[in-house]
């Protein structure tokens, strides 16, 4: 870390290359820059997206519906490499002109339905196929309380712990103290709830767990950023049982396959068109 000290200028002007391992696609305007369009599969649901915590929730989602039984679920899973700007072509910015993903079309109707950002998408999703969002009023009201603690609580997680832990060009101990506090007070939040239930909005699985097991439940696993050992997540016992619970279904273990890019190969399927895939188009099986 720099001994000179930071003084703001009186107006901020934009630095190239200033943004640590993501500083080639970081700017400060939004908008295309370059025409691609997206490609179109067979099935109604086209998902393009990345295996980050985000994206899992929605590959989860799809991958739940399918597996109780609603083959309208079926989807073709595109593959977004934010690494390389995928997220700025055109084709992209029409259906998410946030530019991150996932984002999801529905062409199952007459006319296209565009969802963006991933709770949305999750909601729309249950609300369409009747399933993993409860319909009495208590018992939903908590459910969509705890999707949306999710949605606001990860960008302290992922763009304050994550980027300064992990990804920033320096250790800032003011900056890496500050967010590993408030992500084990929210870890501490959630081993507090799961004490007393079994899922996040109680007795049943929801949305509300898909949403949040891929950030916390991926922190109690030592997935996220590595810093298992650093938070000490073996303290938060109850969210350890409750993410391993939720490794447990084979729903789960698929979703989390989908657009992935890293880690064992057997466990990369970059794109997703049919529920065979799984057993042919994994990396390790492409690579033979």
């Amino acid at each position: 870390m720099s001994d000179t000290p930071y003084t703001p200028p009186k107006v901020w002007t934009w630095e190239k290359g200033n943004g640590g391992a993501f500083a080639s696609i970081n700017r400060p305007i939004a908008g295309p820059t370059h025409d691609k369009e997206l490609p179109v599969g067979k099935h109604p649901l086209q998902l393009y997206s990345l295996a980050t915590p985000n994206g899992v929730k929605v590959t989860i989602m799809l991958e739940e519906l399918l597996a109780a039984g609603h083959t309208g679920a079926e989807y073709d899973a595109w593959l977004i490499k934010i690494n390389e700007g995928d997220q700025f072509g055109s084709g992209f910015v029409e259906v998410n002109p946030n530019s991150k993903i996932p984002a999801l079309m529905d062409r199952s109707g007459p006319k296209p339905i565009r969802v963006f950002e991933s709770g949305a998408i999750l909601v729309y999703l249950a609300e369409k196929f009747g399933a993993f969002l409860p319909t009495e009023a208590a018992a939903r009201a908590e459910t969509l309380s705890w999707l949306f603690w999710q949605m606001g609580s990860a960008p302290f997680l992922g763009g304050g712990f994550g980027h300064f832990y992990a990804y920033a060009p320096e250790k800032i101990k003011y900056a890496i103290d500050r967010y590993a506090m408030e992500t084990k007070r929210q870890l501490d939040v959630l081993d507090r709830r799961l004490a007393e239930v079994e899922y996040i909005a109680g007795s049943e699985y929801t949305i509300a767990d898909m949403a949040i097991w891929p950030w916390y439940g991926g922190m109690a696993k030592g997935w996220n950023y590595n810093a298992g050992e650093f938070l000490s997540v073996h303290e938060y016992t109850n969210v350890i049982r409750w993410a391993d619970q939720i490794l447990a279904r084979p729903a789960v273990v698929r979703g989390r396959m989908v657009n992935r890019v890293s880690g064992d190969l057997s466990g990369q399927l970059h794109e997703r068109h049919d529920a065979s895939d799984f057993d042919t188009k994994t990396q390790d099986k492409l690579a033979k």
